[in-house]
Formats: C-alpha cells, structure tokens, sequence
C-alpha cells in the first residue's frame, strides 16, 4: 500500500459540470500536437460525446497519437462496437476495458485525459451530456448533473501520463518481460517536493499495487483533521474503517457532513440510509441532495487538503473498481472546492438527528434487508475479482 506522492508547482484549475469541463477538454484536444490519452467509464452517444469523439477524430486527422479506452460495461457492447468502428475509420486506437468480464468483475471506473504530456484532466465526469441520466433510460435530468474535473498543468501531468500509457500497454497484448518491465517502472515512485504551491498528488485504486490507496488517504486526513471536512459522494457505503473514521473526527469535535446524492436507486438509498443512525449519534451531519443527479466524488478537510477525482465511498470504488483520485494541498483551491460544496449543502436536505428514532417496522426491515443483500453482493464480487 502506498503513501501519496505529491509534487509542487502544479497549477490546478477546478471544473464544475460539463459545462467548465467539455469546453476545456476540446479545446485542449482541439490544441494538441503529438499525443491524446484519454480514459473514461463511459463514452456516450449524445451530442456532448459526439463533440469529444470528434474532436478526437480531428486530432487523429492532423497526426496526432490518439488513444481511447472506455469501460466496456459503462459504455454497453453495442456502443464499444460501433466506438471501435467509428474511431478506427478516423484513425484513433480504441480499446474496450475487459469486454465479457474476461479480467473478471473489476471495471476501468477512471476518467482521465492527458494532451501532450503538457496538461491533464481527472475527476468524476464521463463523457457524456450533463442534461441525461446515465442509466439505461437516458431520461432526462431536471438540472446539469452535479459533478466536477481539475485540469492539471505541471509536474504531476507527467505521473499521470505514465499511468494511462502503462493501461494502455496492459490492455494490449504484452510480452512477459515487457508486462515485468512495466512493472518494475510502476513501483519507481517519481521524487516529490514537499514545498511550494499547489502540491498534488494521483491516487489510484486497483487490485495490483493500490489495492486500498484512496481509502488511505482518506483515513489519513481525516485522522489530521481539526476543524472541518465536507465529503461528497452519489454513492454511500462505506467499510468499517472508513466509518470509524469520520465517526472519530466527529467525537473529537470535528464538524463532519457529508453531501450523498439520493433519488436514483431505492436499493442504494436504503442501503446508505442504514448507515445514518450510527453515524448521526457520533455527530456527522449529512445532507441528502435530490435537486438532480448528484455525481460528484469529491472532498474538503480543513481547508489545506481536498480530493477530486472517480471514488465513491462503497464497496465497488474502495475494494473492486480501478479509480483514480487527484489529492490537492492548496489553500485557494480548497477553498474554492469548499464554496462549491457548501452551495450543494445549501441545495440539500439536511437528515434531522432523530429522523430514524422512529421508524416503523416495514422501513427497518427494508434497510436491514438492503444491507444484507448489499454485503452479499459485494462478497460475491469480492470473490470474483481476478483482476
């Protein structure tokens, strides 16, 4: 398990919704000369992704390496197919992550860009339109998707670049000693200042080297935390540690909320709602947000360290998916982070402190049957995770 590794002199810039985000990107691929990267979960076929994929295609027109890998499980089979199509005929590489479950229950769960090793985008938005669900019905949202990306400019767009070109290569078909080769260059961690502004850091989670890396971040800032951490997350259920932790900083007078996004699954509201009386009793605040979808992963902790990036706070994010997480120390972008947060409060519903005193029998039996199946699954994806 790995320490983060930050690096200084990083100019990070935060990007709430599509509409900050998919501008920035184009124009960053529209700007490139050499070589595109990109990562996402899912690749829709809307107007917002048609813009990306063309905007791709161009690049790949004028000579620039363009290589693509979307999850094939985010995305669906018939849209990996007609991507591996359509990308083909206008020369960008495109890889599908584990198509059939071939590498077992694990899914490329990352979005990430990197654009001539010079600037990079990480966070939580797919791509795909702000004003559609991202279910199977594609219904339409009543607001843009709550969510948010930082470009990146700096040393850390060079760790980052190294990590998408090794999927990439992992993807592929490798040779033994060039998968040992590889390897060995993951482990090298890259030297890091531990001065200057705008320190960052990638944190990743998989089932090779950073099988619980994100989760110790976590840990670790909320074990420093003093005053205050807002956290934010669609979906909500967390491990035990995880759990004792913001229960610790709360009774130690940490003001701790957390911003979960509810209204889309029953099954997974009733799932996070199981958590709340426990946590409520040792002080965490939490704030349902119905306004639309709530699709943010993101974190403030005392105004000097904030997390953007892939990870929920479930089992499939902590313990089976890849993910990828920026962890930023800067007291400006942090800030800006938290007016964001504290709007998505201000937005929300506030859970009342005895609002699970009472509750009847049926609601009981609904979240304790919503647990059970819940940890039934996550064993069972558990068990067949051979990533």
């Amino acid at each position: 398990m790995r320490a983060v590794s930050f690096s200084a002199d990083n100019h990070i810039t935060l990007l709430h919704n599509g509409a900050a985000f998919f501008p920035a990107l184009i124009a960053a691929i529209d700007a490139a000369r050499a070589e595109i990267y990109l990562e996402t979960y899912i690749f829709a076929a809307d107007a917002t992704a048609s813009s990306v994929q063309q905007a791709l295609t161009r690049a790949a027109r004028r000579g620039v390496t363009v290589r693509v890998i979307a999850d094939w499980l985010g995305s669906g089979h018939q849209r990996s197919l007609s991507l591996q199509q359509e990308f083909e005929a206008g020369g960008v590489m495109y890889r599908a992550f584990n198509p059939w479950f071939q590498r077992g229950v694990a899914r490329m769960h990352r979005k990430i860009c990197v654009v001539d090793r010079d600037i990079s985008f990480i966070g939580g938005l797919n791509i795909i339109d702000d004003m559609v669900s991202d279910d199977d019905l594609r219904l339409p949202l009543p607001a843009p998707r709550w969510d948010f990306a930082v470009s990146i400019r700096g040393p850390l767009v060079a760790t980052i670049h190294l990590e998408l070109e090794a999927q990439w290569m992992r993807l592929g078909e490798m040779k033994l000693l060039a998968r040992l080769q590889q390897f060995k260059r993951s482990r090298v961690r890259r030297p890091g200042s531990a001065h200057g502004p705008a320190l960052a850091g990638l944190v990743l989670r998989d089932n090779l080297r950073n099988r619980r890396t994100i989760q110790r971040a976590y840990l670790q800032a909320l074990g420093h935390a003093r005053q205050s951490a807002l956290l934010t997350s669609p979906y909500f259920a967390p491990g035990r540690k995880l759990r004792r932790g913001l229960e610790e900083a709360a009774r130690r007078g940490v003001q701790v909320t957390l911003l979960l996004g509810v209204g889309h699954y029953r099954l997974q509201d009733a799932v996070s709602q199981s958590y709340y009386p426990k946590l409520m009793k040792a002080g965490v605040r939490i704030v349902e947000y119905r306004k639309t979808t709530l699709h943010a992963k993101v974190a403030v902790i005392d105004d000097d360290w904030a997390t953007v990036g892939s990870s929920n706070f479930d089992g499939l994010s902590l313990l089976v998916n890849q993910e990828a997480n920026v962890v930023i120390k800067d007291a400006d972008f942090s800030r800006t982070l938290r007016r964001q947060i504290e709007a998505g409060i201000a937005d929300g519903d506030a859970v009342a402190a005895d609002a699970f005193d009472n509750l009847s029998w049926r609601a009981r039996a609904w979240h304790g049957a919503a647990f059970f199946l819940y940890r039934l699954l996550m064993r069972v994806i558990a068990a067949g995770n051979r990533e």
